[in-house]
């Protein structure tokens, strides 16, 4: 009976044992991941800077005659069009010239008139004889002497008249005004501002990049800009001008943009600017989503076997949501997506949906 008991007891704990193995984890459960390929595509390389706009036509219009303001027709913020009517001098000083110098030339012809007539005289009295060639010679010099006269009074007369025609100060573009400098009742003379005017057809944006840049970018290099003032616009343009020198100030190089503006930008804001120095087609991207910062740096997890191994990555451009895997991984891996950044290094994984990610 005793030898049945032990023999009992051994059973039972033999079982208890087993159950027991059979209760314990076998380890941390599977996570859930979905996959996505490496894939190779095209990225771009680019510099990016804060920048501001300005005007490229921007002059002050000023007096071309002088006189005093009786009229001024447009102030700030005005939208003129080429040839528009801007300002009215009095213009009383130019007609009282012009009525002189018309004169002048009337005068002028008559006492021409009247000297052909004399040489033609003393030619016929050379040919008769009775005055000598050399009288003939003289009235025929004084003739000369009075035709170039009338041509000088001639081009009086017509400055008379452009000097009475610049009495309409005239915009020389499409612009809008800026300032009004002078004001109805001054006495303006030749060159004195009366407007500034700004035209927004052609912008020019200023983008400071540091000096170590400067290698990197170079005339007629494609830019990307985008503004506040337009956000749904994406505008672009190319590197027009890149300044010689470094800004004493901001140790910044100046890179210089010009603009088509439709209207919607104005000068004095500011740009969001990437000036893409260098495309590479056949780089490898995988979604931003699979890589993940671990205390190793930037790492993504390959799959394969139900295992997530650990990959130490180096990370380059970006383009929309992929990003440019420069140094650690081939095209062609599949790497976690959803749930990457749940794994570790050897983690178990129960895959879900393949994740469907186009380019």
């Amino acid at each position: 009976m005793r030898s049945a008991a032990l023999v009992l007891a051994a059973v039972l704990l033999a079982a208890c044992t087993r159950q027991a193995e059979e209760k314990k984890p076998a380890g941390p459960p599977a996570v859930l991941v979905t996959l996505a390929r490496a894939e190779t595509g095209m990225v771009e390389v680019t510099e990016q800077t804060l920048g501001t706009l300005e005007a490229v036509f921007d002059p002050k219009i000023s007096a071309e005659a002088p006189g005093r303001i009786v009229r001024m027709l447009a102030g700030p913020g005005k939208p003129v069009k080429k040839g528009e009517l801007l300002a009215l001098i009095d213009d009383a000083d130019s007609v009282l010239a012009q009525r002189t110098d018309e004169a002048d030339i009337r005068r002028v012809e008559a006492l021409l008139a009247q000297q052909q007539r004399l040489v033609e005289r003393q030619r016929q009295l050379v040919a008769k004889g009775f005055i000598s060639p050399n009288a003939a010679e003289d009235a025929a010099t004084q003739r000369d002497a009075l035709r170039e006269q009338l041509a000088a009074a001639r081009v009086r007369a017509e400055q008379s008249r452009r000097t009475q025609g610049k009495a309409r100060v005239l915009a020389p573009f499409d612009a809008v005004v800026e300032t009004r400098i002078a004001s109805e009742g001054d006495y303006v003379k030749v060159g004195d501002p009366l407007f500034q005017l700004v035209s927004r057809r052609k912008l020019l944006a200023h983008l400071p990049f540091p000096e170590s840049a400067a290698p990197r970018i170079a005339r007629g290099q494609p830019v990307r800009i985008r503004s506040p003032q337009a956000p749904e616009r994406e505008i672009r343009g190319v590197v027009s001008e890149i300044r010689p020198n470094v800004s004493e100030t901001s140790r910044a190089l100046d890179v210089l943009v010009e603009l088509d503006n439709d209207g919607s930008l104005r000068s004095g804001g500011t740009v969001d600017a990437a000036v893409i120095v260098m495309t590479r087609r056949d780089a490898v991207l995988v979604p931003e989503r699979s890589v993940v910062l671990r205390p190793a740096g930037k790492v993504v997890y390959v799959v394969s076997e139900g295992k997530a191994h650990a990959r130490t990555v180096l990370t380059g451009a970006k383009r929309a949501d992929r990003v440019e895997i420069v140094k650690g991984l081939a095209a062609g891996v599949s790497v976690a997506l959803d749930g990457a950044g749940f794994l570790s290094d050897g983690a178990a994984v129960k895959l879900a949906e393949t994740a469907r990610e186009s380019r």
